[in-house]
C-alpha cells in the first residue's frame, strides 16, 4: 500500500488533488506549490498520517532548495504539517507561492549583507525550519493570522515584500 502511496503521489501533477487524495483514503496528505524564482510546481502527497514518505520527503527537499546555489537542505517533515494544517485553516486549495525556502549559510550572509537588516544571522532557512510563502487567493493579513492562530512557530509579517514567514521554532511573531 505504501508503494501505491509514494507511486501516486509522484504522479499527483496530473490529478485533480481531491480526486487523487480520494483514492489514497483518508489518511492521505498533500501538498502542491509554485516556486516564484525557478518557476517550477509541485503537487504530491506528502504524508499517510502523520508518516512522511521518504519520496515525497527528497522532493520537497529538492523543491525547496537555495534558489541562489542549488543547494539542497534537509526540510524539518514539521513544515510539510504546518503547511497542511495552514492551508486548512484557510480553506485553501491553492499552491503555496514560495519565495524562499532551505537557505545555506553562505547564501544567508550574503542576503544578510546586502538587504538591510531583514535576514536573521541564525535564520531558521538554514536548519530547513522555515518558508517564505503567499497563497493566491488568500489575503496576506489573513495567511498571517491563520498562521498565528495555530501556535506552531513563528511568523513573520511582511506586508512590503508580499510574504509571510513560517518556521518550526519557538512560538513568537514579528512584523
Amino acid at each position: 500500500h505504501r508503494a501505491g502511496a509514494i507511486a501516486l503521489g509522484a504522479g499527483l501533477s496530473s490529478l485533480a488533488p481531491r480526486a487523487a487524495l480520494a483514492a489514497l483514503g483518508p489518511d492521505a496528505r498533500s501538498l502542491s506549490f509554485e516556486h516564484t524564482h525557478t518557476g517550477e510546481h509541485i503537487s504530491l502527497v506528502y504524508a499517510m498520517g502523520d508518516q512522511v514518505l521518504p519520496q515525497a520527503q527528497q522532493s520537497l527537499n529538492h523543491f525547496l532548495r537555495d534558489h541562489y546555489s542549488g543547494t539542497v537542505g534537509e526540510i524539518d517533515p514539521k513544515l510539510f504539517g504546518l503547511l497542511f494544517a495552514l492551508r486548512r485553516e484557510v480553506g485553501s486549495d491553492a499552491p503555496f507561492q514560495v519565495i524562499s525556502g532551505y537557505r545555506c549559510p553562505i547564501t544567508n550572509e550574503r542576503l544578510r549583507k546586502t538587504r538591510g537588516g531583514g535576514v536573521a544571522k541564525h535564520s531558521l532557512h538554514m536548519d530547513g525550519m522555515a518558508i517564505d510563502i503567499r497563497l493566491p487567493g488568500v489575503a496576506l493579513g489573513d495567511l498571517r493570522d491563520a498562521a498565528q492562530s495555530l501556535q506552531v512557530g513563528g511568523v513573520g509579517f511582511y506586508k512590503s515584500e508580499n510574504f509571510v514567514h513560517v518556521d518550526t521554532g519557538r512560538v513568537r511573531r514579528w512584523g
